[in-house]
């Protein structure tokens, strides 16, 4: 009966959306033939003109952060806001909070049906738990793993950028200039991250606090180390071309370290599939002629 119940409420959820999408162009032409005809005059009584994500789905979108943020009390907008940045994803952490109640709401409720179908009630609403507390982590988990391979991507292409930055200013070019060369020739996260730091002092923004917030959005100790460097250079008034010489090298000498200790925690990593996966059938291929004739000995 639940699954029944769920069955029909998808499918009338579905049959809406699809009679929204179909009916969006018509409804868009009215509202631009009654716009055009009611043009320069006033209009006394005016109905809600806004499209159904606009009423409905930001509003309830809206709640339902607000409700996470109230279970989670150590989580705050700007926190959330920070780890999406960092991870690259162009979602707001209104909709990133809407989702990861959702998913938390609609696991409860599968775990609900899926319990309740397998066994009793307390079946029931261990799974729904279970699959709710999963609905709730899967969210933050994907954002972890993002923002993981971006900084990791980011890491790889620092001493080629700086290398390419040393070059510019080195010929004549501002630092600004030379940045906007790295946003022309290279492509990638850092060279996202490089162009929007750009923007920002182009707004205005003064070059240190442009650089503070690329540190805070991007945690990795080579950008830190950059950042650092560069400030200093403009308060002491260092040539920038040989602390980014510099720079350049210590951050290539810290990646070909990270690649060597990766390089030897591979052995051991490789132990654990070795031991479960090759061994086992080793053994059958070496061990399972004898135990063949063992057995017909005794027969």
């Amino acid at each position: 009966m639940m699954l029944l119940v769920l069955a029909l409420g998808c499918l009338a959820g579905a049959g809406y959306l699809v009679a929204e999408l179909v009916t969006q162009p018509a409804r868009q032409r009215r509202a631009n033939v009654s716009r055009a005809s009611t043009y320069g005059r006033l209009v006394l009584r005016r109905g809600d003109s806004r499209s159904f994500r606009q009423r409905a789905v930001l509003p309830l979108a809206g709640r339902v952060a607000h409700a996470v943020l109230r279970l989670s009390p150590k989580t705050t907008v700007e926190a959330v806001t920070l780890k999406l940045v960092s991870a690259g994803m162009s979602v707001s952490a209104t909709t990133f909070l809407a989702i990861k109640g959702c998913s938390a709401a609609g696991g409860f409720v599968f775990g609900l049906v899926l319990g309740g179908s397998a066994g009793g009630a307390g079946t029931s609403i261990l799974m729904g738990l279970i699959l709710a507390a999963l609905g709730w982590i899967a969210p933050e988990y994907i954002v972890s793993v993002k923002a993981r391979t971006r900084r990791e991507q980011i890491r790889a292409a620092m001493p080629d950028a700086l290398d390419l930055l040393a070059v510019s200013v080195e010929a004549g070019l501002g630092f600004d200039a030379s940045i906007s060369k790295i946003t022309e020739h290279m492509e990638g996260p850092l060279t996202d991250e490089f162009a929007l730091t750009l923007g920002e002092m182009r707004v205005g923004e003064g070059r240190a606090d442009a650089l503070k917030k690329l540190e805070q959005r991007v945690s990795a100790p080579e950008l830190s180390s950059f950042v650092r460097a560069i400030i200093q250079a403009d308060q002491l008034g260092i040539s920038l071309g040989r602390i980014l010489r510099v720079q350049a090298t210590d951050t290539r000498n810290r990646r070909q370290a990270a690649a060597e200790e990766r390089a030897m925690k591979a052995p051991i990593k490789m132990l654990f599939p070795t031991v479960l996966f090759i061994f086992p059938s080793m053994f059958i291929v070496i061990l399972g002629p004898a135990v063949l004739n063992f057995t017909h000995m005794f027969k």
